[in-house]
């Protein structure tokens, strides 16, 4: 079987070959140009499908909320203007006629981890990513659980903080205003004046400030998993996005939660996303070769 898997984000559309040992091949890569809106990208979607022989199905993960049965857009933001709606599966599907699978993208990635990466063997865990926001998925014995209406594992959006800073959704203390890679980003500028990204807060650890603003947002983090684990009781929690490949960040979570939790939660443990960015075009290939 060959599938071609695409990872649709706010910054580039990503797709490759997959076989049936799902080995990925001819990865690329082209711009989303957001801007230009949902249909636009679903166009080019459509437009490289065409342009490759021999393709039995196709798995799109993507950004927003997704109805993986109906493979359509039940809610994104304006990172992505008029995406809310768009009938994904049913327009590559017509232009094509090619079985497609489409699913969120961190539940996506939550999938590639639990087939293919960190999460293998283990059959509940969650999945957070910690990027620009927080995305979350959770994997509930054996399964990805969506929810009444597709959109479960909103971490991003869980209130940490009554009456705090002002979030993207509207809402105000959430869970990623504090804990996120921006977050982090955010709190050097506005303390020290200083404009760096997570590499090179990094590069600059020694410094005390910045030691001392990187063990606050920790906290932060921990604050938030030590919720969804009371919740969810997994075994294991899968932390994504580029910055959790610092080993100090998930080092000092696990010991920091440790000390938080009851117990009797204390078997779980936090770990690195080991797929990287081909954890949500393998989940997408994966649900793809199943549907």
């Amino acid at each position: 079987m060959k599938i071609l898997t695409f990872d649709i984000g706010g910054t580039e559309i990503k797709y490759a070959l997959c076989d049936e040992s799902f080995t990925l091949t001819d990865k690329k890569s082209i711009p989303t140009n957001a801007h230009e809106g949902g249909k636009r990208i679903i166009e080019r979607v459509v437009e490289i499908a065409k342009n490759i022989d021999g393709v039995d199905r196709i798995g799109i993960s993507t950004a927003g909320q997704v109805d993986s049965i109906k493979g359509e857009i039940i809610f994104a933001t304006d990172s992505i203007p008029g995406y809310t709606g768009t009938k994904i599966k049913e327009i590559v599907e017509t232009a094509t006629g090619i079985p497609t699978a489409v699913e969120n993208d961190v539940n996506s990635a939550a999938i590639g981890e639990a087939i293919f990466g960190a999460a293998k063997g283990y059959s509940s865990f969650i999945c957070l990513t910690y990027g620009t926001g927080i995305g979350g998925a959770v994997y509930l014995d054996g399964k990805l659980f969506t929810g009444n209406s597709f959109s479960a594992g909103e971490f991003g959006h869980i209130v940490t903080h009554a009456n705090g800073k002002q979030c993207t959704c509207g809402g105000c203390g959430c869970y990623e205003v504090y804990a996120s890679a921006s977050a982090l980003v955010n709190s050097v500028k506005n303390k020290l004046g200083i404009s760096m990204n997570g590499r090179e807060i990094f590069e600059n650890f020694e410094n005390p400030e910045i030691r001392s603003i990187l063990d606050a947002w920790i906290d932060e983090i921990v604050i938030g998993i030590k919720g969804l684990v009371y919740i969810f009781n997994p075994e294991l929690v899968v932390a994504g996005g580029g910055i959790m490949n610092e080993t100090y960040i998930t080092d000092e979570i696990n010991a920091r939660l440790q000390k938080e939790l009851m117990p009797s939660f204390r078997n779980v443990k936090v770990v690195k996303a080991l797929m990287g960015n081909d954890a949500n075009k393998l989940g997408a290939a994966y649900l793809a070769s199943e549907r």
